[in-house]
Formats: C-alpha cells, structure tokens, sequence
C-alpha cells in the first residue's frame, strides 16, 4: 500500500465523550486503509472531554496538548456539553482552538442524494472571538437580574478568516476536478455574513476588514480582482436564503456566532449532521472535526453514523496539502451515500457504522 519513501503523518486521536468514541476510529480506520504511495500514518491516542473532567477534574490535560505539538494533525470526536454551569469546567474544544491557533472553523456542506435543491457549500467560521470569548456579566438593575456578554471583533482575526475565505474560494475546485466532480458556479463566490444594519461598529467594522482582506489576497495570489465574486448577507436574510436558495451559495465566512448557527442550520439541507464534517484550522495545524454532538441516545450501540467523522479526515488531509488523497475519500464517501444500500439510520438505513466504514473503504480501493 505505501512506497518506502512515503512520508509519515503523525495523527493525534482525541475521541472525547459518547459517540465520539465510535467514529473516531472509523478515522483512523480510513486512513489506515488509504490507497496512497505519498502517504503513511502514526496515530496517538488522546483525552479529552466533558467523562474525563468528571473523573479526573480536567477537561483538557496539558499532556494532550502537549502531545498535539508533536503532532502533523488531529481528530477530534464530540463533547459531551452541560446544559448548566458547571464550575471548573469549560470545553476542551474551545480550548483546544485557542492553545493550538486554530482560528478558523471550515465546514463544507455538500448534498449527492437525489434533492430538489443544489448544495455545495463552505461555511468558514471564525473560531476565536465574538460572543465566544466567554466574558459575561451578571448584576442587578433597579431590582432585576441582568446578563450581559461582550461581542469582541478585531481587525486581526477578522483580516486571518477574510484571508483564509478567499483562499478557500480559489482553491476549491482543485479538490473537486480530483473527485470528478464540478462546483455549481462559472466562478466562486464569497460571501460575507453580518448583521451591520443594527450592529455598526462590531459587525461593521468585519464587514469592512473582511472585504478589504479578500481584495488584499487576491492581489497576494497574483489573480484578477474578479476571479471570484464577493457578495454580502445580512445574518437573518442569509438564513432564509440559505434554506430557499443554497445555490446561490459558495463560500460563507462569517463571525463565530453566526457561522456556528449557519453550519447547524444548513446540516438540514444535506439530511443529517451525521454527514457534515469540518476542520479546525491554524496557520501551522489542523484538527478534523465532525459537527454533531455526543449523541448520547446511542451512544454504545453501534450506529452512529461515521461519515462525518470520514469526511473530516479528508478534510484533515486537504489542509495538510494532501488533496489527492483527500479526494479519494470524499469519492467513496459520495458513492456509498448515491448508492444508498448501506446507511446508517439517520439516514433512513439500518447499516452499523462498522459496516459503513468497510462500504466506504471498499469503494477507496
């Protein structure tokens, strides 16, 4: 399977808490059984989550992010999230994109079953800031409770996701001529999701950057200022559209709140969270990472879909600048999911996520 002077990637595998624990090793799984002459793989096993916390006090050990560093890349399963506060604990993945640099939060949505609507799309999140930087507030007003959380957005981290976005959007079709595939659009277009008509400072000043970064890459990138259309989207009309219109729709980049909202939503469009995947991704390393949660209603029983988990893996490899091997993976993953004979049951089959992952596997070979 791997020529002697394949080079070897280090893979840090954290699967976290309930299914996590499942699709994780289907990852691994995909990746041992990857047709590449370029590639082979050395896999470390990593903990992290919301289990661990409960037993040990510590949601994310300095040994695993120690670990990471040593690392080429990762996988990233689910975590389990207290719908109440829990004191000492914060998540691990939130965490884990702060200490690692990982500031943008790239989720591709893409729909091969048979659909009435078109969709194949990337929604780029920034990961760092906006309402997620945890700094609330709690007082009394005229004796009333009040909450209040700051919304931070600078030109720095709004200049790496602009940048980021645009690069995406150039390179995106390189991926999809390896799969044999065509994106819906004679260019690409960017997008840039805000909600400046009532936020003017905060949202418009990411409004502002985002353009001017998307113009400043293009000209970094040697290419015409109209090799890719850039459009804006104010936030609650995006929703609509997105749902009506998908289409219409490229590549997405947005602030955290809104991309963590627009990324859940759109999993509606392609039937599942079970199938949407994403990557954590800095400057210098990336973590694959499927969006659904830990899904403890069936957690241990041996059917919790691993496609997203797949997808993330191949998305993994596309940012380690592996895109033909990444390739190989999303065509197997279209094929069985067109076939539909083996589904899991969020897709209205009854397939297990072992046999999932061998129809997979199967169709990479």
């Amino acid at each position: 399977m791997y020529s002697t002077g394949a080079k070897t990637l280090k893979i840090g595998l954290i699967p976290g808490d309930g299914i996590g624990r499942e699709v994780i090793p289907a990852g691994r799984k995909i990746l041992e059984n990857l047709p590449s002459n370029k590639l082979k793989f050395e896999f470390v096993d990593l903990k992290a989550g919301f289990e661990l916390f409960k037993q040990t006090g510590t949601a994310l050990p300095d040994e695993t992010v120690d670990e990471l560093r040593k690392c080429d890349g990762a996988l990233f399963g689910a975590v389990s999230s207290p719908t109440t506060k829990v004191a000492g604990y914060s998540s691990p993945i939130v965490a884990l994109r702060k200490k690692m640099g990982l500031y943008a939060n790239v989720r591709p949505v893409k729909a091969v079953q048979a659909t009435d609507k078109k969709v194949d799309l990337v929604i780029v999140r920034e990961n760092t800031e906006d309402l997620y930087i945890k700094e609330e507030r709690a007082y009394e007003q005229d004796g009333q409770k009040v909450a209040e959380a700051i919304k931070r957005i600078t030109e720095r981290a709004t200049d790496k996701i602009a940048t980021i976005a645009t690069k995406i959007a150039l390179q995106r079709e390189q991926v999809r001529k390896l799969e044999g595939g065509k994106l819906f659009h004679e260019k690409p277009i960017l997008t840039i999701t805000h909600k400046s008509n009532v936020l003017s400072t905060s949202d418009g000043l990411f409004r502002e950057v985002a353009r001017a970064s998307a113009e400043k890459e293009l000209k970094a990138e040697g290419v015409s200022a109209d090799a890719i259309i850039i459009n804006e989207q104010i936030v609650d009309s995006m929703v609509y559209r997105l749902f009506r219109e998908p289409q219409f729709f490229d590549v997405v980049v947005a602030p955290n709140l809104y991309g963590d909202i627009l990324s859940d939503g759109a999993a509606a469009l392609v039937g599942s969270l079970g199938v949407v995947p994403s990557a954590n991704v800095g400057d210098d390393f990336v973590i694959g990472e499927p969006c659904h949660g830990s899904a403890p209603d069936i957690e241990g029983k041996g059917i919790s879909n691993p496609i997203a988990t797949i997808r993330s893996t191949a998305l993994m490899l596309e940012f380690l600048g592996y895109p033909e091997e990444a390739a190989k993976i999303y065509k197997a993953v279209d094929a069985n999911l067109v076939e539909g004979k083996l589904l899991s049951p969020d897709l209205g089959g009854s397939a297990s996520t072992e046999q999932v992952t061998n129809d997979i596997i199967s169709k990479m070979n």
